[in-house]
C-alpha cells in the first residue's frame, strides 16, 4: 500500500492520501486526546505525543503535530499507524460509539440565523459549498458555517485551516471577497 502525503499551507499540518475513501459522507476533527477517544486511527496517532490535531476528510488525514516538534521525526511513526490502519480494514470509529453524531457545545454553538434572511443565508452556504470547501479540502482542511447576522458570516476552520498563519489572509482575501462579490449583503466574514 502506498500512502502519499502533502504539505498544506499551515507548516505544522500534513495530508495524508491511503488512496481510498476515509470519510463516506462529512469530516470529522479531533482537537484533543479525549476526542479522539472515538477512532482508534485518532487515538493511536495521539499516543505519539507531538500531534495536537487529526481531521478525516473524504479522502485523506490531516495531522498536526504541535510548535517545536519536526515532521522529519514525526512523518515516518504517522506513515506507519496510517499504513497499518488501512492495511488491517480496521474500523474508523468504535462500534457504537456516537461518533457520527454531533453534538455542538455552547462555543460550537451557531448563530440564531434571521428567517428574513434564509435567501441569502442559502447564497452563502451554496458558495461555501461549491467553492470553498472544495479548495481548503486539497489544503487538508474544512470550512464550517455557523452563522450570519448584520451582514457579518461567521466560518469554523477545522484541520489544517484551524491555526495556519495564512487562514487569516484565506478568510479575509479569499473567502470574504468572493462572497462579497456575489451576495452583496456580506460586509465581513469572522472565524470562530
Amino acid at each position: 500500500m502506498l500512502i502519499e502525503t502533502e504539505s498544506t499551507p499551515n507548516p505544522a499540518t500534513l495530508k495524508f492520501l491511503p488512496g481510498r475513501a476515509v470519510m463516506e459522507a462529512g469530516t470529522r476533527d479531533f482537537a484533543s486526546p479525549e476526542e479522539a477517544e472515538a477512532s482508534p486511527l485518532a487515538t493511536a496517532l495521539f499516543t505519539l505525543g507531538d500531534v495536537t490535531g487529526v481531521f478525516f476528510g473524504r479522502d485523506f488525514v490531516s495531522v498536526t503535530i504541535a510548535p517545536g516538534a519536526e515532521w522529519a521525526d514525526a512523518k515516518p511513526d504517522v506513515l506507519g499507524i496510517v499504513m497499518d490502519h488501512f492495511l488491517a480494514k480496521m474500523p474508523l470509529f468504535h462500534p457504537g460509539s456516537a461518533s457520527g453524531i454531533s453534538v455542538p457545545g455552547e462555543e460550537d454553538a451557531g448563530f440564531a440565523d434571521d428567517p428574513a434572511d434564509s435567501d441569502v443565508i442559502e447564497q452563502i452556504k451554496e458558495l461555501i459549498e461549491t467553492r470553498v470547501r472544495p479548495a481548503v479540502a486539497n489544503d487538508g482542511g474544512d470550512i464550517v458555517y455557523r452563522g450570519f447576522d448584520k451582514g457579518n458570516v461567521y466560518l469554523k476552520m477545522q484541520g489544517a485551516c484551524a491555526g495556519c498563519p495564512s487562514s487569516s489572509a484565506t478568510l479575509k482575501n479569499g473567502i470574504e471577497s468572493l462572497l462579497k462579490h456575489y451576495v452583496p449583503e456580506v460586509t465581513a466574514v469572522h472565524a470562530v
